[in-house]
């Protein structure tokens, strides 16, 4: 079995950030989603917009699309890129709230980061708006789903 390769690695070991001037700009698209698990009341309350804070699922889905644009400001050695689209989508379910966001650029590095980051910040966003009323959510199941574009060609999640 081969060790992994790590490219934000240098020869010495040191962290560093991918040169990727050599590389074309090409379409990228990355998939991620997550869940936050909560009691049945809660999940009822955000499906009624009976959230004292307001519409949670409106602002969850603002915040995760502002951390996309924001990313490389939280991921020390993400390069900022020029986002094409954004989209935040849930599903309001009996004891969860199901969060995908789905990513596009066109350009010289992948968007996963930015996915995986939006749809973890609209996730906490649905945890602070809802923490009076049920501390005990848990926020589950945070993975990149697809992703396409790019060297390393697509990739599909089959299951968690």
């Amino acid at each position: 079995m081969t060790e992994p390769q790590f490219s934000h690695l240098d020869d010495a070991g040191k962290a560093r950030m991918v040169d990727v001037t050599p590389k074309e700009p090409t379409h990228r698209r990355a998939v991620a989603r997550c869940k936050v698990m909560m009691l049945p009341a809660t999940a009822k309350a955000i499906a009624n917009h009976e959230v004292k804070k307001g519409d949670v699922i409106a602002v969850a889905r603002v915040a995760g699309i502002q951390a996309a644009k924001r990313t490389s400001d939280m991921i020390p050695l993400c390069h900022p890129l020029h986002l094409s689209a954004v989209h935040v989508n849930f599903s309001v379910e009996a004891d969860h709230v199901a969060i995908e966001a789905i990513v596009d650029a066109v350009d010289r590095t992948g968007v996963e980061m930015e996915a995986l980051h939006a749809c973890s910040v609209a996730a906490l966003t649905i945890y602070d708006m809802c923490k009076s009323a049920d501390k005990g959510m848990v926020i589950a199941d945070l993975a990149l789903w697809e992703k396409t574009g790019g060297r390393s060609g697509p990739y599909a999640r089959e299951s968690l």
